[in-house]
């Protein structure tokens, strides 16, 4: 298997708005590598979002080739979308979903539940340490910062190895403080060999990205 993780080729995605035909993501060629940590810039509306949701296959595109891990999405089931969303991916969303009445550890092991395996503590307390957790594991998530939230997120994310994460702004609701820790957390993952690519309008992390892919009215630019 190559190093290339992603690899998008014409990739459009276009919804109907009454008469209207929205082009979400027009025509995108993407290639992304593990290791690296690729930021998606662009105005609101740009089409960063509609992007990742189609890299992590909880959307389709409309038309053109997308490929991940060297397997066309467009010829997998639906099931084998769900296995790989299961086993290959890590996602981090900028409102956290977290479950505010669980713990820390206990949200981490989460996906866990839907992947039905268990990891073993020693991999939770691992984790944990290297979002720098350990002191909050057993504490509620709704008492937390919102940097702690996200680093609890990420976390998460984390908890099936995966090989590639999608992290749509994840600084967005951070204090500048909070921006670069979660930003070095990320470029962390990385340097594993995982790819990672994030939608973000943060300059900061940017800056710390290997490369940025600049979006605009949904196409590279």
């Amino acid at each position: 298997m190559s190093d290339v993780v992603v690899r998008a080729r014409g990739v459009c995605r276009y919804y109907e708005r009454g008469s209207e035909t929205v082009r979400a993501i027009d025509s995108v060629d993407l290639e992304v590598e593990a290791g690296e940590l690729v930021a998606l810039t662009g105005p609101s509306g740009s089409g960063k979002s509609t992007l990742l949701y189609l890299l992590g296959c909880l959307d389709q595109p409309t038309s053109g080739e997308l490929m991940l891990f060297d397997r066309h999405v467009a010829e997998m089931t639906e099931r084998d979308r769900v296995r790989l969303r299961r086993e290959r991916l890590g996602f981090v969303f900028q409102r956290y979903h977290l479950v505010p009445i669980l713990s820390v550890a206990e949200n981490v092991r989460l996906p866990d539940a839907f992947a039905r395996r268990r990891t073993p503590d020693a991999a939770i307390a691992d984790l944990l340490e290297r979002v720098g957790l350990t002191t909050l594991a057993n504490r509620r998530v709704e008492d937390l910062s919102a940097g702690d939230r996200q680093r609890a997120a990420i976390a998460r994310a984390l908890v099936g190895r995966p090989q590639l994460v999608l992290a749509d702004e994840p600084t967005a609701r951070l204090d500048p403080g909070e921006r670069e820790a979660v930003g070095r957390l990320l470029g962390e993952i990385a340097s594993r060999g995982v790819a990672v690519v994030t939608a973000t309008h943060d300059d900061g992390l940017v800056s710390a990205s290997s490369r940025t892919v600049r979006l605009r009215s949904g196409r590279v630019v």
